[in-house]
Parts: C-alpha cells; sequence; structure tokens
C-alpha cells in the first residue's frame, strides 16, 4: 500500500473519522478474502519454465511454459481450482536439470497447450514426466519449486 506525506487536516475530526474507519474495513474485507487460485513460486536464484497438467472435463490438458523469474511467485490458473490433482514439471533455465516425476504427459519445447496425455510422440510432441500435486480439494494452492526439489502447501 502506498502511503504519502501529508498530513491530514486535524479541525476536521469526523473526516478523519470516516478516513480511518473506511481503511479499517478495507483492510480487514482484503484480509478476510479468500484467495482461489493455483500459485508456483520459484524459490530458486535461476529462471524456470513450468508446464503444468490439469483434467478440463474429461479430458487431460497440458500447458507451458509459463516463465517464472527468480524467487518470485506467480498465479497459474485463477480461481477456484476445480481439479484435486495437477501435475507439474518445470526446467532450470539457468543451472540445468528439472523437476520431474513418474507421470507422463505430452510437452513440447516452444509455448503449447496439448489435450489429451496419449501418442504424444505421433501427434508431434515430445513427452516429460510430471510430479503429481494433490491438493486435497482445496479452492487454492500453492506450490513451491525449490533447490532442494518441490514443496507443495496450502
Amino acid at each position: 500500500m502506498k502511503t504519502t506525506n501529508r498530513p491530514i487536516p486535524a479541525r476536521h475530526p469526523s473526516r478523519i473519522g470516516a478516513f480511518l474507519g473506511a481503511v479499517l474495513l478495507g483492510l480487514l474485507l482484503a484480509g478476510g478474502a479468500a484467495r482461489a487460485d493455483l500459485r508456483v513460486c520459484n524459490a530458486t536464484a535461476g529462471r524456470v519454465g513450468l508446464a503444468i497438467g490439469y483434467l478440463d472435463g474429461p479430458v487431460w490438458v497440458t500447458e507451458g511454459w509459463f516463465n517464472l523469474k527468480p524467487n518470485r511467485c506467480e498465479t497459474i490458473i485463477r480461481g477456484r481450482l476445480a481439479s484435486r490433482y495437477f501435475y507439474i514439471h518445470a526446467v532450470d533455465y539457468d543451472r540445468g536439470g528439472d523437476w520431474s516425476g513418474p507421470n507422463v504427459l505430452c510437452t513440447r519445447d516452444s509455448e503449447f497447450s496439448i489435450r489429451g496425455p496419449l501418442d504424444c510422440y505421433a501427434r508431434g510432441f515430445e513427452r516429460a514426466g510430471f510430479i503429481e500435486i494433490d491438493t486435497g480439494q482445496q479452492a487454492d494452492w500453492t506450490v513451491e519449486l525449490g533447490d532442494g526439489g518441490l514443496v507443495s502447501g496450502r
């Protein structure tokens, strides 16, 4: 929140009370508002590329690449999470290496959105291993990619 150095005139106490009341109400509403997003935090010193897999109705979808800046969090999916399980594959652009798991989904080298997990090569895509994220059916979730691996938590 940006503050100014302008003094509030003391001769209008009703304005001060109304102003402080509005500020307090705004803080309470903002603090109590429920977030509902899937966020991924890059807790490393390098740039990271992220691919995500999720269920869209009856079809599995993979999308990428989301570019995550060092030591920053990004909202990948906005709004209430409609699925319990999400799958993540990430690549460290600067130091090499990746965050991957046993769940195979389709990807490609450039930006992509792929419907369906089967026959990746036959459809002109690559295959990559994804880590399963179980959100426990929470409305929002945050995943952290760190040097020691993946940390998932609310």
